[in-house]
């Protein structure tokens, strides 16, 4: 028997149905691209949730009095108190607490989180408490509105006030 393309099984380029079955191929392709980019989108975390999960981040993290971890939820440019502490001194602080081998208990109420165009503002209230000597005037519960916006992926703090409800 002699090999030819009539005998080979491989389809001939002007042969209709080959044709068909290609653009079907290549269809379903397109359909599966498609339908996996959406999936993929679908399984981005909302930007509210996301903010969420920092501010989560940042109460383990002083809680850990991990500084590291702490400055990483702030941005370059933090503000807090309107002017009093900066992103410095708010990680040197945490830095001071890990020397003096100091901790820190933090107990978060639940966080409200409103849009603001592209940016968050979560609104929390925390108790805070401390087994050694370096805090202990700064202890207790505070009321709490922090500013997040997203630099590079992360979702961060670029501002926030805290202040101790009246009695």
């Amino acid at each position: 028997m002699e090999h030819t393309l009539a005998y080979s099984g491989k389809p001939r380029r002007n042969d209709p149905e080959a044709l068909r079955m290609r653009l079907h191929r290549c269809l379903l392709l397109m359909f599966a691209a498609v339908v996996s980019g959406v999936l993929g989108g679908c399984h981005r975390v909302p930007a509210e949730e996301a903010v969420r999960h920092a501010v989560t981040a940042a109460e383990h993290a002083a809680e850990a009095v991990d500084a590291g971890a702490f400055r990483d939820r702030l941005s370059e440019d933090f503000t807090g108190n309107r002017g009093q502490f900066d992103r410095r001194q708010l990680v040197d602080l945490l830095r001071l607490a890990r020397l003096r081998g100091e901790t820190i208990h933090v107990l978060m109420g639940p966080v409200s989180v409103e849009p603001h165009g592209d940016r968050f503002v979560a609104t929390f209230t925390v108790t805070l408490t401390s087994g050694g000597r370096l805090l202990p005037s700064d202890m207790g519960v505070y009321r709490v509105e922090s500013a997040w916006r997203q630099e590079g992926g992360d979702w961060v703090c670029y501002s926030a006030t805290w202040s101790q409800p009246s009695p």
